[in-house]
């Protein structure tokens, strides 16, 4: 594939509000994981919120779509100046020239478990200001982010488990490449609510403690809530010498089980493979990888073994799930901001949490951070019903 550059990308998520609040977490190994604390919910277990959301206000032209994960995907717009810049590419490209390429699993599902509680108690009726399709709708996130900037380009929301939003950047490429559009504003939002919670209980997976990737006493994830936006361009002939660039992509779809990887992580080494043959790339050439580490006994182990097959054990690697929690639909959008800033900075981000390293998994974790220029990063994200993702990114020089 022809590169595509992240021209502005920024986060939003337990560990801060924009990418200097993120950086500073991962470089003082900050964790943004505490004990639920989330609405009505009564469950031992950690979660990673964003507090802010709460202060955010919706415009009145936009106010239908007025919900937890909006506005989430609201404050995260406004973070890093990002914002501004796909106003800037508006003026360059055109409104119709720009698309936009949403992932997220429940997305408002909270919005229609608070209007569950205002049924009107002799008719059954759902209250009349609750509004489906642009809170509770999959696609509400893509339309929201599309009407906030008035874009008119084509909106896609992909919903495809934890994998949604690092398998928007190939939809982004595809429309790219074909000409369909001059860029392209990717991303993932998702938000706490109580059927994630609860759900993720009923299946056994939640930890009792702040997860532990690749921890020999890993007992399950910690649910977080974030956005995480990128602008992709074309390459331009001068690049400045640390932008960050999107090389390959590989996806895969495993269809083993409803919830459970691939025991022997088939799906996944068929998306890291897929990435470094589209880059171009081999195995050797990447410095650093960004685990999708959910921190669940049967995930880590099928990525370990996925990882050790096309890397063998020495690329060092880390799970930044243990600062975050798993974020679901956004964590592929969260790890490919992470990506682009360990390259930018050159850190690679301890895996937060870990206290002892379980030795049959063998992958080189980091359990503090290490410092050094880094010019390739590979990111997984994995999702239920096999549905899996991995990204490449590198330094443009």
């Amino acid at each position: 594939m022809k590169p595509l550059l992240l021209s502005h990308f920024t986060v939003t998520s337990a560990i801060g509000c924009g990418v200097q609040q993120t950086l500073a977490s991962m470089r003082e190994q900050r964790s943004g994981l505490t004990p639920c604390n989330f609405d009505t919910v009564d469950l031992p277990t950690f979660i990673g919120g964003v507090s802010a959301v709460d202060t955010i206000q919706m415009p009145d032209r936009l106010a239908d779509f007025d919900c937890r994960n909006n506005r989430l995907a609201q404050l995260g717009l406004e973070q890093d100046g990002f914002a501004d810049a796909v106003k800037a590419a508006v003026a360059k490209y055109g409104a119709s020239r720009i698309g936009v390429f949403m992932g997220t699993s429940t997305s408002g599902i909270l919005q229609t478990e608070l209007a569950y509680r205002r049924l009107d108690p002799v008719t059954g009726a759902l209250p009349s200001d609750f509004v489906y399709d642009k809170t509770q709708n999959t696609f509400s996130v893509a339309d929201f982010t599309r009407q906030y900037f008035g874009l008119k380009g084509p909106a896609v929301a992909i919903s495809s488990a934890c994998s949604s939003s690092a398998k928007v950047f190939g939809s982004a490429r595809r429309m790219i490449e074909t000409g369909l559009i001059d860029a392209a504003v990717v991303g993932g939002v998702d938000t706490l609510c109580l059927t994630t919670l609860y759900g993720f209980n009923s299946l056994g997976l939640l930890s009792t403690q702040a997860c532990r990737p690749f921890d020999i006493g890993r007992d399950g994830i910690s649910v977080g809530e974030a956005a995480a936006f990128a602008l992709l361009e074309r390459v331009p002939d001068n690049s400045a010498s640390d932008a960050v660039l999107l090389l390959g992509i590989g996806e895969s779809s495993d269809a083993y089980h409803m919830s459970s990887p691939h025991p022997e992580g088939l799906g996944a080494r068929m998306a890291m493979e897929g990435a470094l043959k589209m880059a171009g790339l081999e195995a050797r050439d990447i410095d650093y990888i960004n685990l999708h580490g959910t921190a669940t006994q049967s995930n880590d182990a099928a990525e370990s073994k996925a990882v050790n097959a096309v890397f063998g054990n020495k690329t060092p690697s880390s799970s930044t799930k243990g600062g975050t929690g798993h974020t679901l639909g956004a964590a592929g959008g969260v790890e490919a901001v992470i990506s682009a800033l360990a390259l930018q900075h050159g850190l690679m981000p301890a895996g937060l949490n870990t206290r002892e390293l379980d030795p049959a998994l063998g992958v080189n974790y980091l359990l503090e951070n290490r410092e050094q220029k880094i010019s390739r990063v590979l990111s997984n994200s994995f999702g239920f019903g096999g549905t899996n993702c991995s990204l490449v990114f590198g330094r443009a020089n």
